[in-house]
């Protein structure tokens, strides 16, 4: 617990692909929206569809049309792709531009991800801007003149990161060799850069609370819905976790290949291709079967309300950063330490006295614990709760005859409810103790 480790490779690597499936979501939830019309119905004709984890991360596809896209999370400390042959790497362009290639350059390309643009790459966006804009307009790509220094920087870049391109250019009618991009492989990089986009997506620690608003209210607006986003965002961010993982339906499960291949047989069609890629694949039907079951079953994909306690022990605990299983083991301690005390006195009339010494002695040891954990920013009360029980259980020998370390502990819990101990810096609990009777419904 005390060891920090190297890393926390394992955790960032889930949230990445977290963050991969709501951005491919995004994607689907806009490819359903276009696919609405203005009464809220899906447009049958529309077969758009998302493929998972195929060609790059996703595939958007809509028609003969397909768009390659990559995402990429560096991180928030990364700042921004500074140089090409970054861009070309980290930034995965140089896989982008292989898969484009193997295409025969008939896909689109697109980049989603955290890091911004600056020197040369920030350069080579201003000149996608450009060669979108003469591809959408008809016009000749040109690859020289202005444009001729930074393709061929962008193209050693490529020659650097991506697999197996020297030896495909080298290749190539100009019979150069592939060291050095010649005049037909810049023509070449134009066109792939008239056919990409640059999209700067949202971090990883506050996209999934950003995304119901952002991705699902707009689509939640055309069907006329007034259900609660999150609901409906949870629904169809399942759908893409599942997707990307190939675990979509499998109608013949694990039964074995039988007579596939038989003589006379010929290739598979597209169709039958696609088919067997249905556990990768996300269709508009799948994403509207999700949404309208969301729609009329919100409670079935919303996250479970937490309990709102209203006790003032709960409350400070909770403020602090406490757990739920910290809180009810502390409110049953309180109401042992109640029982113990309210039988002793009532049979001893020495007891008053003797709980009074206790109460300030628990004082003493709560101001002295605070003073070790208490800390200006984050939350400590998970840590004065720890710590409570470890001084408790140091002087276990001086409690009173019939008070074990759990009693004591359920004697500072008292004292909280009491306003005496805190688990996070003072504040009006009460409040707070009426503004949460109030959400239960419970009168002052």
């Amino acid at each position: 617990m005390t060891e920090p480790p190297p890393d926390d490779a394992g955790a960032r690597t889930a949230d990445l692909y977290e963050w991969q499936a709501v951005m491919a979501a995004a994607d689907g939830l806009r490819l359903y929206l276009d696919s609405l019309d203005a009464d809220g119905n899906l447009v049958a004709a529309d077969q758009s569809r998302v493929l998972c984890e195929r060609h790059e991360d996703w595939v958007t596809l809509r028609g003969g049309d397909a768009e390659l896209v990559s995402a990429k999370h560096p991180g928030l400390s990364f700042g921004a792709y500074t140089t090409l042959n970054s861009l070309a790497d980290d930034g995965g362009l140089g896989h982008l531009f292989g898969r484009w290639l193997a295409m025969q350059e008939k896909a689109t390309c697109r980049l989603v991800t955290t890091a911004g643009l600056d020197g040369p790459p920030k350069q080579l966006a201003a000149l996608v801007e450009t060669l979108r804009g003469r591809r959408l307009a008809g016009q000749k790509l040109i690859a020289q003149g202005e444009f001729e220094e930074l393709l061929t920087a962008f193209g050693k870049a490529l020659l650097k990161h991506c697999d197996g391109l020297a030896k495909r250019w080298s290749a190539d009618a100009s019979g150069q060799s592939g060291a050095v991009p010649s005049a037909e492989h810049l023509q070449q990089i134009a066109r792939f850069l008239s056919m990409f986009h640059y999209q700067i997506g949202p971090g990883r620690d506050y996209v999934s609370f950003a995304a119901p608003g952002m991705y699902v209210r707009p689509v939640l607006d055309r069907l006329r819905s007034v259900v609660p986003a999150e609901s409906v965002w949870q629904a169809v961010v399942s759908l893409f976790r599942a997707r990307m993982r190939a675990a979509g339906p499998t109608p013949v499960g694990g039964l074995p290949a039988v007579l596939v291949f038989p003589m006379g047989a010929s290739a598979p069609s597209v169709a039958e291709l696609e088919k067997q890629l249905g556990s990768r694949i996300v269709t508009l039907g799948d994403i509207d079967v999700a949404i309208r079951t969301a729609i009329a079953f919100p409670a079935g994909f919303a996250r479970l309300p937490r309990i709102v306690r209203t006790s003032r022990l709960a409350i400070k605990m909770e403020v602090g950063g406490c757990s739920d299983n910290a809180v009810e083991r502390a409110e049953q301690l309180r109401m042992d330490y109640q029982d113990l005390w309210r039988d002793r006195v009532a049979s001893d009339p020495l007891a008053r006295a003797e709980q009074m010494r206790l109460r300030r002695a628990l004082l003493r040891i709560s101001d002295t614990a605070t003073a070790r954990v208490k800390r200006p920013t984050a939350g400590w009360g998970a840590d004065l709760w720890r710590e409570l029980e470890a001084q408790l259980e140091q002087q276990a020998g001086a409690l009173p005859e019939n008070m074990d370390v759990d009693l004591a502990l359920g004697g500072l819990c008292e004292l909280s409810n009491r306003c005496k101990v805190w688990f996070s810096d003072g504040f009006d609990i009460e409040t707070e103790v009426a503004r949460r009777r109030s959400q239960r419904g419970e009168g002052s």
